[in-house]
């Protein structure tokens, strides 16, 4: 099974409790940190690894356990196989903020963009354009190419679940799709694994 987790970082802007969970990174997660320039930047490097290291502690997870990270805004997310299989796992979060429709035009497959279109509302036209952001970034995390994947490479139809309808021939596999939001959170957030048991409640019980 995969699950996902998500975790609050605005405690780490406060300088001595950032330096507390600074400590305990191990040393390439301190130069990563350390090349930030933003408090909130390395709130969300240091708070992204202290959750995973939660995460693999409670679940006596391996350190070659399948898992991803993601973060934005003032929120962390990680995902994790908890079985010991080694299937492929993405998770993406992101802040919901403007329609960026010309990222959706030159980036998206045109199924995609068309869709977007087709919404009668702004907020509407907004909140699919995210969906489909977040549904993109983790399948191009699962695949391990990240964005060195054209994100037109491959096509998502919007479903419950969502469901690739093309995909690059180099990726062959069945990849299945989770999405979660949080009433009252302004963030949109997926899953994606070549696992097809992914638990659909998003925990986030692990506080940092």
């Amino acid at each position: 099974m995969v699950r996902a987790w998500i975790a609050d970082v605005r405690p780490l802007y406060e300088e001595k409790c950032y330096r507390s969970y600074y400590e305990a990174l191990p040393d390439f997660r301190k130069k990563k940190a350390d090349a930030l320039r933003t408090v909130e930047m390395k709130a969300q490097s240091a708070g992204v690894w202290a959750l995973w290291e939660r995460i693999r502690a409670v679940h006596g997870l391996s350190e070659d356990s399948a898992f991803n990270l993601s973060h934005s805004g003032t929120y962390v997310m990680c995902a994790a196989e908890l079985g010991g299989r080694r299937e492929r796992v993405g998770c993406d979060l992101e802040k919901i903020g403007e329609l960026r429709e010309n990222i959706a035009a030159r980036f998206f497959c045109r199924e995609e963009y068309e869709d977007i279109l087709n919404e009668e509302s702004g907020e509407a036209k907004t909140e699919l354009f995210y969906r489909y952001w977040v549904l993109k970034e983790s399948f191009m995390k699962a695949t391990g190419k990240g964005m060195a994947l054209p994100a037109d490479a491959f096509c998502i139809r919007m479903g419950e679940p969502p469901v690739l309808i093309r995909q690059p021939e180099e990726f062959p596999e069945q990849y299945y799709y989770a999405e979660f939001k949080i009433k009252g959170l302004p963030y949109r957030m997926a899953v994606c694994s070549t696992d097809q048991e992914i638990d659909e409640r998003l925990h986030t019980e692990l506080k940092l």
